[in-house]
């Protein structure tokens, strides 16, 4: 199967959804415990969630494969991105519930990692610079939505209940001055949902590296899942999805208006 999907883009927005991908390959998957075929810490629905007329000229790029395989939202090297606080790695072998992933002593060795990185991290990145490089060509700059959703309670990550909108800019690194400022004017504007901008989610791998790139403006949205599905049951929640649905595209049509305004100074 293919690795990803892409969907050229016809406007300087693009947005990358790197980890509601569930394919795990069956030599992989045999290796695993109950806890990593569940997939839990899947990105579930986002591509439901990102799916209506405004963004049918962005680009677009998705992952097909789970990220307990390879997680395409870490850097190559396997550094982590909060030093000093739990995570999990490039190949990861616990969930965020500290569960194994891999049977005993079936866990993938520091050779099968670098084939991993090889196969699935690098085309991912190659198109998804390859697509911003010409979007900065043809428009004189991108702007960058990284899409993600995440457990509404983490202990391995943090106390209590995440907020429902996470923006991270990685403190205003991965964009203009005016880009930031319109991230917070969004926040502090949302009513019916909690909010934060660059708590403790500043941005992954792909906002932080692509937002230093020259004329990219980068921002990461870490959506609470409990805003639009059953976490018990991992099912999509119609009644919790139709109050969120309406906050979502419209930030993304904010972020595209801005955009627009650039284009026409």
């Amino acid at each position: 199967m293919k690795l990803f999907r892409f969907q050229k883009g016809f406007s300087p927005f693009m947005i990358s959804n790197p980890h509601s991908g569930v394919h795990i390959p069956p030599e992989i998957a045999e290796r695993m415990t109950e806890a990593g075929l569940k997939k839990r810490d899947t990105d579930w629905f986002l591509t439901r969630l990102y799916d209506f007329p405004a963004i049918e000229r962005a680009a677009m790029i998705s992952a097909n494969t789970s990220r307990y395989v390879c997680d395409l939202n870490r850097p190559p090297d396997n550094q982590s991105l909060y030093p000093g606080q739990s995570t999990t790695g490039i190949c990861p072998k616990i969930t965020f519930q500290r569960e194994p992933i891999y049977l005993e002593g079936r866990e993938p060795e520091n050779g099968e990692i670098a084939r991993r990185i090889e196969h699935y991290w690098k085309p991912y990145h190659d198109q998804l610079r390859s697509e911003l490089d010409r979007l900065v060509e043809k428009y004189g700059f991108a702007v960058l939505l990284d899409v993600h959703s995440i457990a509404q309670k983490v202990p391995m990550l943090f106390e209590g209940d995440l907020p429902d909108f996470n923006f991270g800019t990685n403190h205003g690194r991965s964009c203009g001055v005016s880009f930031q400022e319109l991230i917070e004017e969004f926040s502090e504007a949302i009513t019916d949902f909690t909010h934060v901008v660059n708590g403790r989610f500043i941005g992954g791998f792909i906002t932080r590296h692509y937002g230093s790139m020259e004329n990219v403006h980068a921002v990461q949205l870490e959506l609470n899942r409990s805003t639009y599905m059953d976490e018990e049951t991992l099912e999509w929640n119609f009644d919790k999805s139709v109050e969120v649905l309406p906050v979502i595209e419209m930030f993304v049509v904010t972020l595209m208006k801005w955009a627009e305004n650039q284009l026409s100074r």
